[in-house]
């Protein structure tokens, strides 16, 4: 079954984002529970760059199908599952990358859609907020994706944040989306 391309998400307005969203139907993996079957000997690499048995998967759209049947267990790993089986896969950070985000709106009326490295679009909000944990090298920021999965936020798209944070010189640096504020420092 071929998988559509990603939106341009330049060419997309906030509408059209709202309504690709609500046609997307992602498999039910939180209602599938097979016994766990074995390691896929897969790797999602920091970089959002997907392994199998060591070597880089090339396909997009492989990317993209395993991705929609990524879910995090309760004890923070990772698992691909399908109704009959589950299988591990070890993720260095997060299994999602946004590389790219459209700013609509300004001050507390802004909103923020994010393109992940496997096309998926996802708007900050309450459900999908906004996180900056500290690291030895810095901050490193996140967006909420779906059932505990998240995206690691590019550095190029969090200076972009940065700026709208600056640009706005609030009390607490921080940038809006979906009516909520999100603090760009971050926790220790």
């Amino acid at each position: 079954m071929p998988m559509d391309a990603p939106p341009d998400l330049a060419t997309l307005s906030l509408s059209d984002i709202a309504r690709l969203l609500q046609e997307k139907k992602l498999p039910p993996v939180e209602q599938w529970n097979p016994d766990h079957c074995g390691d896929s000997e897969m790797r999602i690499a920091r970089d959002g760059t997907w392994f199998h048995q060591g070597s880089p998967i090339g396909r997009e759209a492989m990317v993209r199908l395993f991705s929609t049947i990524l879910r995090r267990e309760s004890d923070g790993s990772f698992v691909l599952v399908t109704p009959v089986e589950k299988l591990s896969i070890t993720v260095e950070d997060a299994p999602f990358v946004a590389v790219e985000v459209k700013i609509e709106g300004e001050g507390n009326t802004t909103d923020l859609a994010f393109r992940l490295n496997t096309g998926d679009i996802v708007v900050a909000g309450r459900d999908n907020p906004i996180t900056i944990r500290q690291g030895a090298d810095g901050p490193h920021p996140y967006l909420a994706v779906r059932g505990g999965l998240e995206a690691l936020i590019a550095r190029s798209v969090y200076y972009e944040l940065a700026n709208i944070a600056l640009d706005e010189a609030g009390e607490t640096p921080g940038i809006w989306s979906g009516g909520v504020f999100f603090p760009l420092e971050g926790s220790a």
